[in-house]
């Protein structure tokens, strides 16, 4: 997948996962794109986990699944970070 998808996907799993998960996030656009990018690949990773029985460094694609399970996968992304910065603080 090229940059440009990735960027799309990102913007759009990372958008809709902040407007689902409760409660203030913070960052920008910019953390939005990163937090679906990492999320699309949390996402991917587990779907293959769950389907091959194999854990693979895996992204989804610029689809209405791929988009359902970076989104998935960015709600866990938020959780986790949520956690690390409580914790740091």
């Amino acid at each position: 997948m090229n940059i440009i998808a990735w960027i799309i996907l990102g913007l759009i799993a990372g958008a809709i996962a902040k407007a689902i998960y409760p409660g203030p996030q913070g960052g920008g656009i910019l953390g939005t794109i990163i937090l679906g990018i990492i999320g699309a690949f949390i996402g991917g990773s587990l779907f293959s986990l769950l389907s091959t029985g194999t854990l693979q460094l895996a992204a989804t694609s610029l689809s209405i699944p791929g988009v359902f399970v970076a989104v998935i996968g960015a709600i866990i992304a938020i959780f986790l970070w949520g956690l690390l910065n409580r914790r740091a603080a």
